[in-house]
């Protein structure tokens, strides 16, 4: 699969070379529930879809991870659910010479934007195949994420520390 070489960070110790593998993508799980069919085709106006993800990562072997984004489109008209898909893509990674303390960057920011198009590609096909126009969703900026959640994560450990 896809292999990039990245310069190891710039301290004395540092003399091996970053290393960042995909060893394989594959959908962990899929789910659509077309609830609100037959009818739910019939509806005029265009239904409000809501747009949920969560990632995971964990180690499966030395220098081995498996990461996983999930996202939840769910579309409603009014309080009825005209169609709901969780698709849960996962990529198994091999990543070496990262120091400890920058793992989670990777994992958190890298990995899931390897597997964006993947499960973007899914969500479009379960959408059209139950029915509906494909959902197309956006660009995720997972560096942007990841920087909002270390500092929610932050701001909520500094008024303990100021107590």
């Amino acid at each position: 699969m896809a292999e990039t070489q990245i310069p190891p960070a710039q301290d004395a110790g540092a003399a091996n070379m970053v290393q960042f593998a995909i060893e394989r993508i594959y959908v962990k799980d899929l789910s659509l529930e077309n609830p609100g069919s037959p009818q739910s085709f019939q509806l005029q106006e265009p239904p409000q879809v809501e747009v949920q993800l969560r990632t995971r990562s964990e180690a499966i072997a030395q220098d081995v991870y498996e990461s996983v984004l999930t996202i939840t489109v769910t579309a409603k008209s009014g309080d009825k659910t005209l169609f709901l898909v969780e698709a849960a893509q996962a990529g198994i990674f091999t990543i070496k010479g990262v120091p400890a303390d920058r793992l989670q960057p990777v994992m958190a920011i890298h990995c899931p934007t390897v597997l964006l198009p993947y499960v973007r590609e899914t969500i479009a096909d379960a959408t059209q195949r139950a029915g509906y126009p494909p959902v197309h969703l956006h660009p995720i900026n997972f560096e942007a994420l990841y920087a909002q959640q270390v500092a929610q994560q932050q701001s909520a450990t500094a008024p303990a520390l100021n107590s």
